[in-house]
């Protein structure tokens, strides 16, 4: 298995350097640039110079090179000096806009990816072991439910509900009078309860899926061979379903570990947007919408990159859990 993983981490170079050609043509494929709405307005303005210092504006932020020398400066910085480059939006360095946001992408997308994790696992699992009985229709009837509300109703829901009946402050990662303030037990509370919310509308659909395949998974298994034979070994039932028919039915689940490390960068656009939370997300969608080229070729290298390392994670953890899976 050593000399597949190094395969594949000697596969990764040539592939991260497709995909960063692959970005680089994606946000250079929109017709003008970040300035050419601003020339538009110079010009409506009347003012006689607005092509030259537009052009200057370009020259500034090397968007006047040709495309191919672009690209090549924008992955030579980024090789050697870690450099992504400056937003145009916010005059800033793509770099410490990504530190200033990732923690509070990490700390939401990761505190719902366990919370998926810890409600959804054991629910698959006892929907299944307890089938056609009205925990497991229940279960069911939400997870569906849960599936096809889009996140941001499922936001705009709870945060209603919050507010009216519990009286919670809605929006933002904390409440106005903490921002800019140290530390305190005081803010650590405003901030868990602002978090709440968040951390359910961004598990709920994954969480969802999450129940459904276990539930499917434990039921295809509970009828094979081997789960018979252990039954009448006389093994107790716990043993038979966490040790034996658990490691089978988590496959699926393995599979899908790759997404998680893109995810945890990304994190839900829309919710946070709905939320008004300070993510990566938000940047991302702004940076896509206003054509600013570094952010979002920055941003869009970095998940896929992370996409790929992923499924790297995701084949060998496989290969661990089922030793069915031979690498050559």
């Amino acid at each position: 298995m050593w000399a597949y993983i190094v395969r594949r981490l000697i596969y990764l170079i040539p592939m991260v350097l497709l995909i960063s050609i692959v970005a680089f043509i994606v946000i250079e494929l929109p017709p003008g640039d970040i300035f050419t709405n601003e020339e538009l307005q110079l010009r409506r303005n009347g003012n006689p110079n607005a092509a030259r210092i537009v052009e200057a504006r370009r020259e500034i932020y090397g968007l006047n090179e040709p495309v191919i020398s672009r690209y090549f400066i924008w992955m030579g910085r980024i090789v050697f000096d870690w450099d992504f480059g400056i937003s145009v939006l916010s005059q800033r360095e793509v770099t410490e806009i990504l530190r200033e946001r990732l923690p509070t992408t990490l700390l939401i997308t990761a505190l719902s990816i366990i919370f998926t994790w810890v409600v959804a696992i054991p629910i698959g699992i006892y929907s299944a072991v307890k089938k056609y009985t009205v925990f497991d229709y229940s279960t069911t009837f939400v997870a569906f439910l849960g599936m096809a509300i889009p996140n941001f109703l499922l936001a705009l829901i709870l945060m209603l509900f919050a507010f009216n009946t519990l009286g919670w402050g809605i929006g933002g990662l904390m409440s106005q009078e903490f921002i800019g303030q140290p530390m305190s037990m005081a803010k650590f509370l405003d901030m868990a309860q602002h978090l709440v919310i968040p951390v359910i509308v961004v598990a709920m659909s994954s969480m969802a899926g999450l129940v459904r395949v276990l539930r499917g998974m434990v039921l295809d298994e509970m009828g094979k061979l081997y789960v018979l034979t252990a039954r009448a070994k006389g093994m107790p039932e716990r043993v038979v379903i966490w040790k034996h028919i658990l490691k089978i039915a988590m496959i699926p689940v393995i599979s899908t570990i790759g997404w998680i490390l893109p995810a945890l960068i990304s994190g839900e656009t829309i919710t946070a947007i709905v939320m008004n939370l300070p993510t990566i997300g938000q940047v991302f969608l702004r940076s896509l919408q206003a054509q600013d080229s570094y952010v979002s070729g920055a941003l869009i290298l970095i998940l896929s990159t992370l996409t790929i390392i992923g499924s790297l994670i995701s084949d060998i953890l496989l290969a661990v859990v089922d030793k069915r899976v031979v690498y050559s």
